[in-house]
Formats: C-alpha cells, sequence, structure tokens
C-alpha cells in the first residue's frame, strides 16, 4: 500500500517511519511512505505558500495552486490515489474508517497549516475530510501519522501476528481485555489464577468476559454496534447483575438515552448485536 504525505514539514516524518512497526513495515515493502513537500509545487523566487485571507482576519490560508500541483503531481502516478484532508471539520476518525482505508491501494493524506487551505482545495481535490478528535493541533502531521499507522496495521503481513490486530482494542467494537505478564506477583497485586492454569478455554472465556466488562465499564456505547454472540450476552448479563448502573461508564444523561435502546433497558442491560520503499523528503520528489 502507498502513502503520499503532503506536507510543508516533511523532516517531522523522518523518525516516525524509522522504528520500530512502521520501519519493519516499510523494509519488507509492504507499505510505500512517500513524503510530498508543498513548497516544492509553488512557483516564484520565494515559493510562497501562504497568503491573507480574503475579507481580513487573524492568520494565513494555505494558497490553492501549490496544493493542486502537488495532488496533480502524485495522481499523474496513479489517478485512483485517494485523497484526505485532515482537518478537525471531518469525520471523527475510528477503527471502522481505519479497516475501510486499508482496502486502498494508494492514500494521498494532505496536512494543512496556519489557518488551513483554501476552500477551492477542497472543492476540488479532496474525497474525504477527517478529524482524529475535537481539539486543536498546529497542523495535519500528527492526524497524519495517527491514520498511517491505524491503516497499516490492518494490512496482511505488518503486525507479526494476524491475531494481533484481530485482538486490538476497537476491532471487534470491544476495548481489549487486561493483559499480565512477568512477575506473576507485584507488590501484592497477582496475575488472575485462570491465566496461570493452561487451560485455554477458560482463558479465552475469560478475556473474553474481561472484554465486554471494561467496554461495559468506560465504552458501553460501543456496545450498540458490537456483534455479539448468545455467549456474550450471557457474559454481559453476568456483569450487569454483578455490577450497579452507576459503573457503567456512561454520564447519567447518557445512561437514560442508552436505556432507550431496545434491548437494553432496565429489564435486560444487554445489547442486541448486530516493491521496494521509497521515502522522499525536502526537494525530492519534485516534479520534472
Amino acid at each position: 500500500m502507498r502513502f503520499d504525505i503532503l506536507t510543508l514539514f516533511p523532516d517531522m516524518f523522518a523518525a516516525p517511519f524509522q522504528e520500530s512497526i512502521l520501519g519493519k513495515a516499510i523494509e519488507k515493502g509492504l507499505i510505500e511512505i512517500q513524503l510530498v513537500n508543498i513548497r516544492d509545487f509553488a512557483t516564484g523566487k520565494h515559493q510562497v505558500v501562504d497568503d491573507a485571507p480574503y475579507g481580513g482576519g487573524q492568520g494565513m490560508v494555505m494558497k490553492v495552486e501549490p496544493i493542486s500541483r502537488a495532488i496533480e503531481w502524485v495522481k499523474a502516478q496513479d489517478p485512483s490515489a485517494w485523497t484526505i484532508y485532515l482537518t478537525p471539520q471531518g469525520k471523527p476518525f475510528h477503527q471502522d474508517m481505519a479497516r475501510a482505508l486499508s482496502s486502498r491501494s494508494h492514500l494521498i493524506l494532505l496536512c494543512g497549516r496556519y489557518e488551513g487551505v483554501d476552500e477551492r482545495a477542497r472543492e476540488l481535490f479532496v474525497d474525504e475530510e477527517i478529524s482524529i478528535g475535537d481539539y486543536v493541533l498546529t497542523g495535519g502531521e500528527f492526524p497524519a501519522m495517527v491514520i498511517l499507522d491505524a491503516v497499516s496495521r490492518l494490512l496482511p503481513g505488518v503486525l507479526g501476528s494476524d491475531r494481533s490486530a484481530e485482538e486490538d482494542s476497537f476491532f471487534q467494537s470491544l476495548l481489549e481485555y487486561p493483559q499480565y505478564t512477568r512477575p506473576s506477583d507485584f507488590r501484592g497485586k497477582g496475575v488472575p489464577a485462570v491465566l496461570l492454569s493452561g487451560d485455554h478455554s477458560a482463558i479465552s472465556r475469560w478475556r473474553r468476559k474481561e472484554a465486554l466488562r471494561r467496554t461495559w465499564m468506560r465504552r458501553p456505547d460501543l456496545l450498540e454496534n458490537a456483534e455479539l454472540s448468545d455467549e456474550d450476552r450471557k457474559l454481559l448479563e453476568e456483569i450487569t447483575q454483578n455490577h450497579s448502573n452507576a459503573e457503567c461508564g456512561l454520564r447519567p444523561e447518557s445512561r437514560r438515552r442508552r436505556d432507550q435502546v431496545q434491548g437494553y433497558g432496565p429489564e435486560s442491560d444487554v445489547v442486541q448485536g448486530s516493491p521496494a520503499p521509497r521515502v522522499v523528503r525536502g526537494g525530492k520528489g519534485r516534479k520534472r
């Protein structure tokens, strides 16, 4: 899978792409990452990429011409590339979105700066707008890293085992179960006995129940979209019988809304479910 990252600050990406899982995926040729410096596509002696907004106001706006040239340069190599603009105004990013993006062969990630990009760049060249949360960052570079990491780990061969991705939090709309490693006792806090039993069936059931318990207590909203088996519903019944409604991880007003969901009300707190790597930095990769 190929990622083209359009940015004014390509050097920000150097370290993340040399370390850990992403670095190994690049070495194996599983993903290709090309850093495209938008400034390389600006004209004139000073290669200006921003200007004051029409109508007045604070800050500067990224100009449409360099952005358009950069995107068109990438799309000349692959017209099927899907262009994403990272912006707080975009759709909230989540695991299902990462899974959908992982089915594509080529993503263009456009990183905004300053007061954002000229609206015409969005209207003419952007296929999708994504936000990673309701907070303010200095630019789209960190969101681009988040999306690249979340999508890459879903690709075959990127993780050591496909089950690693399947057991991650949110993969099945559930939070991950608690994890333990040596020592078996730390300052009086031991490891659950079932994990030391060697009974793989019991361990599997414990992990599933703990994933359901943690989701119910911390992110019960996720249960509305989780695909739950009959066994999952039985486990949830056990969980809700052993915990008070106040322990559910929703604010009171949200709990009231939750109780209105069919099958998840006061009678039953159970949701009815349903090639070689190439990294281009700075002036490299400029159009010819």
